[in-house]
Parts: C-alpha cells; structure tokens; sequence
C-alpha cells in the first residue's frame, strides 16, 4: 500500500525529533523519497510551526528567544528535551474545539511543552489512525477528543483509548459510567448546568419552560438534550412540546425550514413564548427567518443560544450559554502535563500512584445575557 503523506509526515517529524538537526537530503535517503519531494515536506511542516528550517537543515523546534508569550500570539515553542511533547486529537480546529486548542497552546507554551495537533473531522473510525501518528510524531501524553457524533459512537469506537501507551487526558468528552474510559482523566464543560442556567432564566421572565431546538450531531447536542429533561425536572417544569430536530441550514436546507416553521407554529399558537437554540449558527440564521415569517425576537419570542461562539455578532445580539472551552483546554493540558511530570519524579508507570487518583473536571458554563430573551441586563465582563 502506497504511504500517504500524513504518514510519511509522521515519519519525517520522528526522524528529526530523534536527530534534532538534520539535513533535508538525508532525510530524503531515510524516507525513500526524492529531494524535491523531501524539500516540500520540510516546508509544509515548517509552516505549520512543526519545524524549524534554515539552509537546507531542518531541526526540532527551539525556544523563540526568550520572548513573552501573550495569549493569541503564537506560543513559543520549547526548546529540545526542556519539556514533554503533547499530542491533541481534536475533531475539529474551529467553531467550538478553536478555543479548546487555544486554551491547551497556552497552558503548553507556558509549560514548555510542544503541542501537537490531529484532527479527525468526526469521523470517529479515524480517530485511532490519527493517534497512532501523534504517537508517532513523539508525543508522550494525549488529550483525546474523539470525533463522535452518534449516540453508539463511543460504544463502537472506544476501545482502544483506555490501552493508550501514554498518559490521557479525555478532553470536552465524557465516558458512559462503568466504561473503561471512565477511569481516564477528563476536563469537560458542564453542559447539563448550562442548560439549567437558561431554562431558569426564562422562567425567571415568566415564560415558564423554553422549547428546545436542538441538533443530534455531536456530545454537546446530545448533552444539552439529556440537561434539557434534566433541568426541567429539576425546577419543575413541563415542557411545551416535543424537542424540535435542527439540522444544519446549509447541509439540509429544507430539514432546517422545517424546524423553523415548527418553531414559528408553537409560537403563533401560544404554545411557547421562550427557546433554547443549541447553537449559534442555527439561532442566528433562525431569527433571520422568523422575522421573514412575521416572528419577532424578543417581542414574540425570548431566545437563548447554546455556545457563544457568534452569539453576540448577530442582528439582534442573542443571550447565549458559554462553555468554558478555553479553560477546559488549559486546565487538561495541565493535568496532563502534571502527569507526566510526576512519573518522570517517581519513575514509574502511569497508573502505579494510588495516592494521586484521576480526576474528573467539570467546569461550568456561564449564561451571557443580551438582548435576545428581553432582559435588560449587562453582559459580564
């Protein structure tokens, strides 16, 4: 079988952590490939910040100079052997898991270690491929964010995360109780508390329980769907109706019309004056369409987002759910280099240390008040 180039990438990178300077023409010799071809490989991994290249040499990333590293720059990359190399599996690198990664360069950079990066475009039967080349490329810890989508997806597509050769993290991700994932680490938002957040809020403005709008295409989706039963039990509420199916505008334009006439109808009927819009994209392009339709938010309906990714730039700012993506990516990026330092001290196996247990970190999510839902009330620093 004919290798590909992520995996001769894959090869590239570990000869050159192994060297850490080499000639790219050696390199060609050693991958069994041309120059040209060695030459351009070089460079795409140097453009990814993978590599460093000067004259014809190739080298491990080293420290930048000193320099201060400030959120949003670059970070600085760690110098060789002067901190562990990370491997982030992620299905995606924008929209929500944009600010996860952020979060875990941060927290690296600071650390002085190299992050990594895999991307799976959820497509979960990828997800051990990808690993396999992080692990490849060196690294000696993960933090892992499969790309599930469907309820069985974890079930099917999960086995082999627990045998993982190296410290994990389990990253925005949560294992079914009695799994063998359940005793990885893991950092992830709260999102059953996001939900409640909203659903009290409404009701706090006297619109009693918020139809649910929702996709089923992800952990978040299928998460805010189990928090939405799970808040309305919890203060005593009764839904207004059935959840109503969102599916992407662009992918499914006339899933996607449906959703919103169901939504318009409840309204229009008297059967729900508030909802909950998991995500932003979905609620943005909604409220464009309601108002076409004669549906008027906030006058006819309170809305709330789920993510806060974009929430803030539409027509009408929407009041949103923000997970702490961010800080889950920092927080997981430092408990697994907490890990790996401690066995480095201890010089034992992962696993080994009863007195140091794993840990699940839920942080929770904040409820950023527009103008969406009809509360005159400032949004928080």
């Amino acid at each position: 079988m004919r290798e590909s180039a992520v995996e001769r990438h894959d090869r590239l990178l570990a000869l050159v952590r192994e060297r850490g300077t080499a000639r790219v023409s050696d390199l060609a010799a050693q991958l069994g490939v041309s120059p040209v071809t060695a030459r351009r490989d070089v460079e795409a991994l140097a453009g990814r910040g993978l590599l460093d290249r000067v004259h014809g040499q190739v080298s491990w990333p080293g420290s930048r100079g000193g320099a201060e590293y400030r959120p949003g720059a670059e970070p600085p990359a760690a110098a060789p052997g002067s901190g562990p190399v990370l491997g982030l599996l992620a299905p995606s690198a924008t929209y929500y898991f944009a600010e996860v990664i952020r979060g875990a360069r941060e927290a690296a950079a600071r650390a002085g270690a190299r992050l990594i990066l895999r991307i799976s475009d959820y497509r979960p039967e990828d997800d051990r491929a990808r690993t396999d080349g992080l692990l490849a490329a060196g690294a000696e810890g993960l933090l892992v964010a499969p790309g599930w989508r469907a309820p069985g997806d974890q079930a099917e597509h999960s086995d082999w995360i627990a045998g993982l050769p190296v410290p994990a993290v389990l990253l925005e991700r949560r294992a079914a109780p009695g799994s063998a994932l359940d005793g990885l680490d893991r950092v992830s938002s709260d999102h059953g508390h996001g939900v409640l957040l909203a659903v009290r809020h409404l009701a706090g403005l006297g619109h009693g329980a918020p139809l649910l709008v929702a996709r089923a295409d992800s952990p978040t989706a299928l998460a805010v769907r189990a928090g939405y039963a799970e808040a309305l039990g919890a203060l005593g509420l009764r839904a207004p109706g059935p959840v109503i199916e969102s599916v992407p505008a662009e992918l499914d334009a006339a899933g996607f019309e449906e959703a919103v006439r169901a939504l318009r109808s409840a309204v229009a009927s008297g059967g729900a004056s508030a909802a909950l819009v998991h995500n932003d994209v979905d609620a943005i392009q909604m409220v464009q369409r309601l108002a076409e339709l004669g549906v008027r938010v906030p006058q006819d309906l309170a809305l709330i987002a789920y993510d806060d990714e974009v929430a803030a730039l539409a027509d009408i700012p929407l009041t949103a759910v923000a997970p702490p993506k961010r800080q889950v990516g920092r927080l997981a990026t430092e408990l697994l280099v907490e890990r790996l330092a401690r066995a480095a001290r201890e010089g034992s196996a992962e696993g080994e240390d009863d007195a140091d247990p794993r840990r699940h970190l839920a942080l929770l999510p904040r409820l950023r008040v527009r103008a969406s839902c009809g509360a005159a009330a400032p949004e928080p620093a």
